[in-house]
């Protein structure tokens, strides 16, 4: 019996196996419907095929379609190799190289023989893929020997491959699945047991692509074949539908409609505000400064520019300095022509945060403890150097403006002070249209600032505050940990949004930072007239406001809430006679506060009517010739089934002054 490996289920009972056994071995064993069910197992926590036999003694959790993240990570990575398979059966002399899954299905990068692959390529290459799967071929895995695999990769004419085979670490075990015997590719895995374990009609080609072997543009340019893959038809189709919606709401196309915004080459990275567009912001900035002062804030400003010392000390120089904007300090040198540089001492950097800048204005002055919590916000503009290819409309750009503050606090103020930003979060949200999200603890990083007294201490106050919070139900039910993810300094909450096709945002946040008061020497005066470290909490709740701006826009496909409508209302005519009429109507709508617009143009009725729906325009006020002698408005609502209402113009002021009052002030 000491031969025998002690398999723990998640039960808690425990099975004695022979070496040699798989997990498919004992779901078999605990039953016919398990057997067939079974498609994977977490084995002590770590994802492997159902096939691979026991190493030692282990916990076992058998994965069936209803574990649906573990499934779809085995069914994403299948869908990559059939895709390299079924692309060498139809282009021989195509190299491969890798092919991982992603969030929403997979790809793989070629060396095509002949020319790049085109999407005209697609559907030959679907077919070939639903024959694979449909031969259910067995995916087997085997360890080879270093020198054994390259060359066989040489032997096939596979450069990329042994490339990546010789330069991996030498205790790594390098692992190869063969796909029926007759095709090989070397994989850490975990697959499935075999091809026909997918759903031919759950996957689909999207695009093709060039990418650079290994990221870098100096290698040689690769075709990248994209898809998505799903565990069944129904998912399939409703990403497509999520995706269709989503190509819809894009919030670069409808910014352009409702003529909000820009982007060019000439500040890349960075928005070009519109009259309209802009109108949106402070309408935003305005509810979250009154949100703010109604919460104790103290609003500030800090500079742009700080040095590059300071960075040092903060700790962020060695963490951000590939991604900050330097600015070298232009010293003359009477010897040679032209500016030179005299060390770290003259450089300057953009700020990519705000943090360091407001420690230094906690510093100012003697602070006591009576004076904790101080609350400091700004909205302060920042820049990040991200790289060109990660750059997304006003999603990610270099140039933004956080929803930044810190807060100070004791010790003993911790817990109460995460539970009020907590709520005020959950309120913001709301008012802003987001009834649905996560929230989640990032916790601490392999590389990272601290003891792990301090981690332990830092990431159970967090997880207290979100539990003692007036949170809902629902969202505390979606408190998760994540392990690994918390930033250097200090473990984070995160607010994960659900926008209105079910895409996930991540946007607020607050960390406990006990480090960067200790580099920076922050402290404040005890009632023991000691001096002691307040703890920093980092905190924001839209993240950015051009990132934010975009989740809106694509949450409420541009047809914002009346009281962040850029353009509230438009007075349109129907005939020139009105035009009198219709300047009288939109003068006594901007007395009450609402922004109108009128539209005299001689154009027909219907014709207007498309044009300000496709602006999103909430409400359109039709006037002709019987309105201006009743002193009446058409009312026509913006949205599909909108109906349209005759009323008096006091009657559809008091309408509209209401629906645009923004939620605090109602």
């Amino acid at each position: 019996m000491s031969d025998m490996f002690r398999i723990t289920l998640p039960d808690g009972s425990v099975r004695e196996v022979a070496p040699g056994t798989t997990p498919a071995d004992i779901a078999a064993a605990i039953g016919p419907g398990l057997a067939k069910a079974a498609i994977g197992a977490r084995v002590d926590g770590e994802l492997r095929d159902i096939t691979r036999p026991f190493e030692q003694d282990s916990q076992l959790a058998l994965v069936t379609t209803r574990d649906e993240a573990d499934a779809l990570e085995l069914a994403r990575h299948d869908y990559a190799h059939i895709l390299a398979e079924a692309v060498q059966q139809l282009f021989p002399g195509t190299q491969i190289t890798f092919g991982p899954s992603t969030d929403d299905g997979f790809y793989y990068d070629f060396a095509p023989k002949d020319r790049p692959f085109t999407e005209e390529d697609l559907p030959a290459i679907e077919e070939a893929m639903r024959a694979i799967i449909r031969a259910d071929k067995p995916l087997k895995r085997e360890v080879w020997e270093r020198e054994a695999l390259i060359a066989r990769w040489r032997e096939q004419g596979e450069t990329f491959k042994a490339e990546w085979a010789a330069e991996l670490p030498g205790d790594e075990p390098l692992t190869v699945y063969w796909s029926g015997g007759d095709w090989l590719d070397m994989c850490r895995g975990p697959h499935l047991a075999s091809t026909g374990k997918l759903d031919p009609d759950a996957f689909k080609l999207t695009r093709v692509s060039g990418a650079y072997w290994r990221g870098d543009q100096n290698n040689a340019m690769l075709s990248r074949i994209y898809g998505t893959g799903w565990l069944n038809k129904k998912q399939l189709a409703e990403h497509l539908t999520r995706l269709e919606e989503a190509a819809k709401r894009d919030h670069r196309r409808i910014g352009q409609d409702m003529d909000l915004f820009h982007l060019q080459s000439e500040a890349q990275g960075s928005v070009f505000w519109h009259p309209k567009g802009f109108v949106l912001w402070r309408a935003l900035e305005a509810y979250m400064r009154r949100r703010l002062d109604a919460a104790g804030y103290a609003e500030v400003k800090t500079p742009q520019l700080m040095d590059a010392r300071q960075w040092e000390q903060s700790g962020h120089w060695g963490k951000y300095r590939e991604n900050m904007f330097v600015v070298p300090d232009e010293i003359p040198n009477a010897e040679e022509e032209g500016p030179i540089l005299s060390g770290k001492a003259d450089l300057m950097a953009l700020k990519p945060m705000n943090c360091p800048a407001h420690v230094l204005i906690f510093r100012q002055g003697i602070k006591s403890y009576r004076d904790l919590p101080i609350r400091m916000a700004e909205f302060g503009c920042c820049h990040r150097n991200e790289p060109h290819g990660a750059l997304h409309g006003i999603m990610r750009v270099r140039q933004f403006t956080q929803d930044d503050a810190h807060i100070f606090v004791r010790e003993d103020q911790l817990i109460a002070e995460v539970r009020s930003f907590c709520e005020l979060l959950d309120s913001v949200y709301r008012d802003l249209g987001f009834e649905d999200y996560a929230v989640k603890l990032a916790l601490r990083p392999d590389k990272r600032f601290g003891d792990d007294a301090m981690w332990d201490k830092a990431e159970q106050e967090l997880r207290e505050a979100v539990l003692q919070s007036d949170l809902s139900h629902a969202i505390k039910a979606k408190f998760e940990e994540l392990p690994g993810e918390g930033a250097f300094y200090a473990p984070k909450l995160e607010f994960h949004l659900t926008d209105a096709i079910g895409r996930t945002w991540q946007v607020g946040t607050i960390q406990s930072d006990r480090v960067l008061p200790e580099r920076l020497d922050a402290s404040y005066v005890g009632d023991d007239g000691e001096r002691h470290r307040p703890v920093m909490l980092h905190r924001a709740i839209l993240g950015t406001f051009e990132r934010f701006i975009g989740i809106l826009i694509e949450h409420h496909a541009g047809r914002f809430p009346l009281w962040l409508a850029p353009v509230q209302a438009v007075v349109a005519t129907i005939v020139s006679d009105a035009d009198g009429y219709a300047t009288e109507v939109a003068r006594k709508l901007k007395a009450a506060g609402l922004r109108v617009e009128t539209d005299l143009r001689n154009e027909k009725i219907n014709y207007k009517v498309r044009e300000h729906s496709l602006a999103k325009v909430p409400n359109l006020l039709v006037v002709g010739k019987r309105e201006a002698e009743e002193g009446t408005v058409a009312l026509r609502p913006l949205g599909e089934g909108a109906r349209q209402e005759v009323l008096r113009l006091d009657d559809v002021i008091a309408r509209l002054t209401a629906e645009a009052t923004p939620p605090d002030l109602r």
